[in-house]
């Protein structure tokens, strides 16, 4: 599998390198450090549809609610990891990510991981709908009508 073919259907992806020191006493990379990776890939989306909150004149922002990751190969420095990012569902506060870890030394997906990210009024600490602007944005960037769901 190309690094091309890993990647698509992702409209945010970034490149990352492999740090020396993300690795354990166990001689691969510390899956702590995935998650880290997962995390620049969601800002790097979020940046990208408005969604970086709260200031002072918007307290709406993103919370994470939730991740999981699949570990399917080890990783060792040196190597060059591309995380990719897509949305696969807006529900009504809260959507869910879809992430994806290409390795360029393995040549081929290392990991892969969902998590759920909250919409979340920091003035008052609750859940908030999605606002309409970064839903079309979304929807933008996806390429993509996503259906109306209350939950």
């Amino acid at each position: 599998m190309t690094r091309d073919e890993a990647l698509a259907g992702y409209p945010v992806a970034i490149a990352v390198p492999v740090w020396w020191g993300d690795q354990d006493a166990f001689g691969h990379v510390n899956n702590t450090i995935y998650f880290r990776w997962f995390e620049s890939c969601r800002i790097a989306y979020l940046d990208s549809i408005g969604l970086t909150g709260p200031t002072d004149d918007d307290p709406i922002g993103p919370i994470l609610a939730a991740i999981s990751c699949n570990y399917r190969r080890p990783l060792n420095y040196p190597d060059t990891v591309h995380v990719g990012g897509r949305i696969v569902k807006i529900g009504r506060s809260s959507f869910v990510m879809e992430h994806v870890l290409f390795s360029e030394a393995l040549q081929m997906i290392a990991a892969d991981a969902t998590s759920t990210v909250v919409a979340l009024d920091y003035s008052s600490n609750r859940s908030t709908p999605v606002p309409l602007p970064v839903r079309a944005k979304i929807e933008e960037r996806e390429r993509r009508a996503f259906p109306s769901d209350p939950a």
